[in-house]
């Protein structure tokens, strides 16, 4: 069910990292708002995906300013 996969985040550039990286942040932030309002999300399990998501990109990222610094 994961949103993107581990091998999936390495092959990305940059760019295309930081794009998909706000448009999870977008779509986290619009769930919560729903939730704060009181209604249900369509799909409670998301929540959790999409911060898993996000951490692995945050992740790979970092690994990867790691390796270009050595």
């Amino acid at each position: 069910m994961a949103i993107l996969k581990l091998n999936e985040i390495k092959q990305m550039d940059e760019k295309t990292s930081s794009g998909k990286l706000k448009e999870l942040r977008n779509e986290l932030i619009s769930i919560n708002a729903q939730v704060a309002m009181g209604s249900l999300p369509e799909n409670p399990g998301k929540i959790k995906e999409i911060r898993k998501t996000i951490a692995r990109i945050l992740t790979i990222n970092r690994l990867k300013e790691g390796e270009n610094k050595v």
